[in-house]
C-alpha cells in the first residue's frame, strides 16, 4: 500500500487553491463541499468558479503566490502548468507541514484526490495512487451503479436511531439488527422516497428488540457459477459478506472463497465421483443444525443450486425442520461454459430448443429419455458426462443422431485452464482421450458446435500446469 486512505475534516477550516483554471475550479468545488474556507490565489478565474457552491466561504486573492499566503492553512491545492512555480508551492507547503497536492505532478504530493462516490455521510474513494487515475475514474464510474444516492438517506436515517439502538439491542445481536434493518423494507423504503415509512419502521423495530429473528439462523443457499469469480451475482457477494459460516464443495477456488467474510467458520464437505466426503443426508442436516445455533449459513455451491446441484434435496429439508433459507440462483455451467466456449446453446438457423441432462452412470448404464434427448434440431448439454463419454456418444448415434453430429468436450470452463475439444459423436471420446483431459468437464452436442471456430472468443492466457489457483466446482462433481 503506497498511500493511506484517510479522510480530512476541513469543515470551517481554511484551504489554499493557487491557480485560477477550470480545473483549479473543480478542485476548489471539492474543498467547499467538504465545508472548507477556501482562498483562490490567480491573477484571474475561470467561469467555472461563478457556480461553485457556498460563495460565501470561496475568497478570490487576485495576485501571485507567497509563501505567507501558507499561514493558517490545513491544505493547498496547486494547478500550476509550470513545473518550477509548483515546485515552489510544494516545497514551502512541505516546509509548514502542511499537506499539499499538486495536479498531475504525484511526485510532488504530500497527498493525493481520489476518485470519489459522493452519498454524504457515505463517501467511498477510489484510487490508483496516481499511476492511473483514468483507470481509478472508470472503477469508480463502475461503483457507481452498485451504490444508490438514496444510500446517504439510509446512513443519515441508522445514525438518528444509533443510541436508542445501543439502549434496546443487546450488544451481540446489533451487528445483526443493522443487516437486518439495511437488507428489510426499511431500505427499500428508503430507496423509493419513503422516508417518514422508513423511519416509523425503523421505530417499530427498535421497540420490537429488532423481532424475533435475531438469534435464529438462515441459510443461504448460492449458485457461484460455472467458476470464475467475476461471474457471481451481487446478491451472491452481499450473502457472503455477511455469512457466520461457509459450507462449500471440493474445488471452489480461492478467490472466490477470499470474497466471503474473513471471519467467517468455513466447512469443507467436497465430493469426488466415488468419494463422498460428506454423504448428502449429512450436509442436509448440518445446514439444519447451524441455522439452529443462530448461524447465517452460507451454503456454496458450483453452478446453480437447482440444476444438478441437489439444492432442492438441502431446501426440502430445511422446509421440514421450520428453518429459514434463501435461494441465490448463479450461472449455470451449461449457459456459461458455453458462452466461454464460443457456442450459442440455440441459434435460429441450428437449433430450436436445449436440453440439459446428467451423463451420470449407474451400474455402467444410462436412464434417460433418449427419444426426447436425440434429436437433430436440439442442443443437448451433458453434466457428468467425462467419464461415460464413449456410451454417451454411442447411444445417441444409436437413438436418431448422425455419427457426424458435431459435439464438443470444455474442461475447466470459464477460467484462464479453459480447454475446448470439438470433433463429432463419432470421433470426441477419443479426442478427449488423448487430450487428457480431467473433470470438470461439461459436454455439448449439437449443431451449435460448428459455430466454435467463428465465435470462439475466449483465449486463455494460461496453460493448466501454469494456473495458481483450482476451479470453482461445477455442478456435475458435486456428487
Amino acid at each position: 500500500m503506497n498511500y493511506l486512505p484517510i479522510f480530512l475534516d476541513l469543515r470551517e477550516r481554511h484551504c489554499l487553491v493557487v491557480g485560477g483554471s477550470e480545473t483549479a475550479a473543480r478542485k476548489a468545488e471539492l474543498l467547499l463541499r467538504a465545508g472548507a474556507r477556501v482562498d483562490v490565489v490567480a491573477p484571474e478565474l475561470h467561469e467555472g468558479f461563478e457556480h461553485l457552491p457556498h460563495p460565501d466561504h470561496l475568497n478570490h486573492v487576485a495576485e501571485g503566490f507567497s509563501p505567507a499566503l501558507l499561514d493558517g492553512k490545513d491544505a493547498v491545492i496547486v494547478v500550476e502548468d509550470d513545473a518550477a512555480a509548483a515546485r515552489s508551492v510544494a516545497d514551502a507547503a512541505r516546509a509548514r507541514h502542511i499537506p499539499v497536492n499538486v495536479a498531475d505532478k504525484p511526485a510532488l504530493c504530500s497527498f493525493i484526490l481520489p476518485s470519489i462516490i459522493d452519498r454524504s455521510p457515505i463517501v467511498v474513494a477510489v484510487s490508483s495512487g496516481g499511476e492511473s487515475p483514468v483507470l481509478a475514474r472508470m472503477l469508480r464510474a463502475r461503483l457507481e451503479t452498485l451504490v444508490p444516492a438514496a444510500y446517504g438517506r439510509l446512513s443519515s436515517l441508522a445514525s438518528r436511531y444509533k443510541d436508542q439502538v445501543k439502549a434496546a439491542i443487546k450488544p451481540q445481536q446489533r451487528r445483526a439488527f443493522w443487516e437486518k434493518v439495511f437488507l428489510s423494507p426499511v431500505a427499500e423504503m428508503v430507496f423509493s422516497g419513503r422516508d417518514v415509512e422508513a423511519e416509523t419502521q425503523l421505530k417499530s423495530m427498535i421497540k420490537d428488540g429488532g423481532g424475533d429473528d435475531l438469534s435464529h439462523g438462515e441459510v443461504y443457499l448460492v449458485g457461484a457459477g460455472p467458476g470464475n469469480p467475476d461471474l457471481l451475482t451481487f446478491r451472491a457477494l452481499r450473502l457472503m459478506q455477511q455469512a457466520d459460516v461457509i459450507v462449500y464443495d471440493r474445488l471452489v477456488s480461492q478467490p472466490i472463497l477470499d470474497m466471503c467474510r474473513r471471519d467467517a467458520e468455513r466447512i469443507y464437505v467436497g465430493k469426488e465421483r466415488d468419494d463422498h466426503a460428506v454423504p448428502q443426508e449429512e450436509i442436509n442436516l448440518m445446514l439444519v443444525r447451524l441455522a439452529k445455533e443462530g448461524k447465517r449459513t452460507l451454503r456454496l455451491k458450483g453452478g446453480d443450486p437447482f440444476i444438478f446441484g441437489r439444492g432442492g434435496e438441502e431446501i426440502e429439508t430445511l422446509v421440514e425442520h421450520g428453518v429459514s433459507f434463501q435461494v441465490v440462483p448463479g450461472i449455470t455451467a451449461a449457459a456459461g461454459v458455453a458462452s466461454y466456449a464460443g457456442i450459442p446453446l440455440t441459434h435460429r438457423d441450428y437449433a430450436q430448443s436445449v436440453a440439459f441432462v446428467t451423463g451420470h452412470l449407474k451400474e455402467n448404464t444410462f436412464n434417460l429419455n433418449w427419444e426426447g434427448i436425440a434429436r437433430k434440431d436440439q442442443t443437448i448439454v451433458i453434466y457428468m458426462g467425462l467419464k461415460g463419454l464413449p456410451l454417451l456418444c454411442e447411444a445417441l448415434i444409436k437413438h436418431g443422431l448422425t455419427a457426424e453430429t458435431p459435439a464438443a468436450i470444455v474442461q475447466h470452463g470459464t477460467l484462464p485452464t479453459q480447454r475446448v475439444i470439438t470433433g463429432t459423436l463419432d470421433t470426441l471420446p477419443e479426442l478427449a482421450e488423448n487430450a487428457g483431459l480431467k473433470a470438470p468437464t461439461l459436454i455439448i452436442v449439437g449443431n451449435v458446435v460448428k459455430l466454435r471456430e467463428k465465435l470462439g472468443w475466449f483465449q486463455p492466457e494460461m496453460h493448466s500446469e501454469q494456473a495458481q489457483f483450482t476451479p470453482l466446482e461445477s455442478p456435475d462433481h458435486l456428487r
